[in-house]
């Protein structure tokens, strides 16, 4: 099933951890954020799961397309999902702000909303790892 490189296994790979990423955070977010609405639940399960596919979707890139520098899924996959994070609390800075205040404490060293780059660049190099395990890298993925 897994034997060949394919884009689409990577894609579906990627959005099913993202999924299950999301989906924890769907779950458990009213436990860190009490009044989380149903809004920003979705919104968290969703924004996983196209972290996921946009990480699939990347791993046809082995080479950096500009600085022809190599690009391995260990780089690739951390690097979009800290930056995927990054804007998802820049848009939504007072949002994920709550969110850490109610995790840490006001004066906790874990406060900033800004952790949660670091915390998309994990859930990243997870999501790389799967999807490139069982759907393979490269331009192979894309077929003839």
């Amino acid at each position: 099933m897994f034997g060949k490189p394919s884009l689409v296994t990577r894609i579906a790979i990627g959005k099913g951890v993202g999924f299950l990423f999301g989906l924890a955070g769907f779950v458990l977010l009213p436990y860190f954020l009490p009044e989380a609405d149903w809004l920003l639940r979705w919104g968290i399960l969703l924004w996983y799961t196209t972290l996921g596919a946009i990480i699939g979707v990347f791993g046809v890139f082995t080479y950096h397309p500009v600085l022809k520098l190599p690009f391995p899924w260990w780089f690739r996959a951390p690097l979009m999902g800290a930056w995927m994070n990054f804007v998802l609390t820049f848009f939504a800075y007072d949002t994920m702000q709550a969110v850490m205040v109610n995790m840490f404490g006001e004066g906790g060293v874990f406060r900033s909303p800004f952790w949660f780059t670091a915390e998309g660049a994990m859930v990243g190099l997870i999501i790389g790892y799967f999807a490139t395990r069982y759907g393979g890298e490269g331009k192979e993925t894309v077929g003839k």
